[in-house]
C-alpha cells in the first residue's frame, strides 16, 4: 500500500540533492514522496518533480532573497576561511549556531499546520538541529546525516567540524572544550526553546538527538571511523552514499591541452563566492599539462581571458561528470567527497568551513587523496600533488577497491528499502 514519505532537508544543495536521491528511490517502490521546504529551495525539489510545502525558516523574505541567505552569509565570512577550524569557532561556527536555532525556532511556528495538510505516514529530516513538531507528531521519524559521520558523537573519534586527525586525541579535547565554551549562551537559549515545547534538554554541545527508529548516515564504510560505542544496525545504517541520477554530461572540445587529463574544480553553490582562490587555480591549471572544467556558481562575469584548457560554466551536472574527470578539487562537501569516493576518483580538498574540514582530513589519512590548504601553497604544490592523484598505483587500487564496495551497493535503493519497512511496520528489523 502507497504511504507518503516527508523529506526535510536543510536549505543547502548538498542535503537537497541527497534526499532527492532517496525521494526518487523511494516513489520507485510505489510511495508517494514530498517535501518540507524551506522557501528558497521550493523550486528545487519542483524541478525534480516532486510536490514541495514551503517552511519558514527565518523571517519570511521573497524566494530570490532567501535562496540567497546563505550565500551571503557565506560571503561574508570569506576572510575566515584563513583560519583553521579552531580559530573559526567564535566567529563562523557561532554565527551559524545562531541562525540554525533561529531556523527551528521559525520552523515551529508552521511545521505544525504543514505536517497536518501533508499527513505523513514517516517524516525524514536531513538537518543538525531538532525541530520539536517533528518528533511530537506522532509518526517515526527517521534522522539523515548527510554531513560527515561524526555528527553522531562518540569520545573515541573527532569531533564534528573540527578537521582533527583521528587519533589526534589532544586536537578532539582542545576542540570539544573551546566550542562547548563559545556555543553554551546559542546553547542555553535552545534549551529554553526545547522547554517552550515540552522537550527536555540537550547536554552541552548538543542540538539533536539520533532518531529511536532510524538513522542513515550518508558516509562511506571504507572511510568509517573506529568508534568506541559501535552503532547499532537496527537503528544506524551506512548508505555508502547518495549518488543521485543526472542528465548525461558531453566534455566539450578545449582549444588546448584537449588529449590531456581532466580535472573538475568545484567548491559549491556557496564556496563559489571566493573568487579570488578559483582565479589563481585557473591561472595555476592554465600552466599545467591538464584540462579543467571549473565551477563558478552565479559569478560568471568576474572571469575573462581564460587559459584555452579551462572551461568555465555556472552549474556542472556533478554526478555526470565526475565519472568523466581523472581528478577532483573540491571544498570538502559532502556530495562532492562521497561522490568521488563513489566513482573512484581522487580529490584535493581545500577546505573552508563546516564539515569541509573533517573530509578533508579523512581523504588525506585514508590514502583517497590529498588535504591543502586553501591560501598558503604554491604551484609546485598543487602540481605536485595532481601528479600523485592521477599517477599513483597506490592510490589509485585504493580508490578502486571503495568505488567497487560503493557501487555494489546502491545508497538510494538501500535507503528506500529501510524506509518501506519502517513505513510498512513501523521498525526496521535489521539486515
Amino acid at each position: 500500500m502507497s504511504k507518503t514519505i516527508a523529506f526535510f532537508p536543510e536549505a543547502a544543495f548538498g542535503p537537497a540533492l541527497n534526499s532527492v536521491g532517496i525521494a526518487q528511490a523511494v516513489e520507485a517502490l510505489g510511495h508517494r514522496a514530498v517535501f518540507l521546504s524551506d522557501p528558497g529551495f521550493v523550486s528545487v525539489y519542483e524541478g525534480y518533480g516532486f510536490e514541495a510545502h514551503p517552511v519558514n525558516l527565518s523571517e519570511p523574505m521573497p524566494p530570490e532573497q532567501m535562496a540567497k541567505f546563505w550565500e551571503d552569509f557565506i560571503n561574508g565570512h570569506i576572510p575566515n576561511f584563513r583560519k583553521s577550524p579552531y580559530d573559526q569557532i567564535d566567529n563562523y561556527v557561532k554565527d551559524c549556531w545562531t541562525a540554525i536555532v533561529d531556523s527551528a525556532k521559525w520552523a515551529e511556528k508552521d511545521l505544525p499546520g504543514v505536517l497536518a495538510k501533508i499527513s505523513p505516514d514517516l517524516i525524514c529530516v536531513d538537518n543538525v538541529i531538532l525541530f520539536p513538531a517533528i518528533k511530537r507528531f506522532g509518526k517515526p521519524w527517521v534522522r539523515i546525516i548527510s554531513c560527515s559521520e561524526n555528527e553522531i558523537e562518540d569520545p573515541k573519534i573527532p569531533p564534528h567540524l573540527s578537521g582533527c586527525g583521528e587519533k589526534d586525541f589532544s586536537c578532539h579535547q582542545a576542540y570539544r572544550d573551546r566550542f562547548n565554551e563559545v556555543i553554551k549562551p546559542i546553547h542555553d537559549d535552545f534549551n529554553g526553546f526545547l522547554a517552550e515545547c515540552g522537550e527536555a534538554a540537550y547536554p552541552i554541545g548538543q542540538f539533536f538527538e539520533a532518531s529511536p527508529f532510524m538513522n542513515l548516515l550518508l558516509y562511506p564504510e571504507p572511510v568509517k571511523f573506529e568508534r568506541a560505542h559501535p552503532l547499532d544496525p537496527k537503528r544506524f545504517q551506512y548508505l555508502e552514499g547518495c549518488v543521485r541520477k543526472e542528465k548525461p554530461y558531453e566534455v566539450p572540445t578545449f582549444a588546448a591541452n584537449n588529449d590531456k587529463p581532466l580535472i573538475y574544480i568545484s567548491f559549491g553553490s556557496l564556496g563559489a563566492g571566493d573568487t579570488g582562490l578559483l582565479k589563481r587555480l585557473i591561472v595555476t591549471i592554465g600552466k599545467l599539462p591538464y584540462r579543467a572544467l571549473v565551477n563558478v556558481g552565479d559569478y560568471m562575469g568576474e572571469y575573462g581571458d581564460l587559459p584555452g584548457n579551462v572551461i568555465i560554466d555556472s552549474w556542472f551536472p556533478q554526478p555526470s561528470v565526475i565519472p568523466q574527470v581523472d581528478a577532483v578539487i573540491h571544498h570538502g562537501g559532502n556530495n562532492s567527497f562521497t561522490e568521488c569516493l563513489y566513482f573512484g576518483k581522487p580529490a584535493i580538498i581545500m577546505p573552508y568551513v563546516w564539515d569541509g574540514h573533517d573530509n578533508a582530513t579523512r581523504v588525506d589519512e585514508t590514502g583517497h587523496g590529498f588535504k591543502m590548504p586553501r591560501y598558503d601553497w604554491t604551484d609546485a604544490d598543487l602540481a605536485a600533488k595532481l601528479e600523485t592523484c592521477i599517477n599513483d598505483p597506490a592510490m589509485k587500487a585504493k580508490l578502486a577497491a571503495t568505488s567497487a564496495h560503493m557501487q555494489a551497493r546502491n545508497g538510494p535503493q538501500k535507503a528506500a528499502g529501510i524506509l518501506d519497512e519502517l513505513v510498512r511496520t513501523g521498525s526496521y528489523a535489521g539486515a
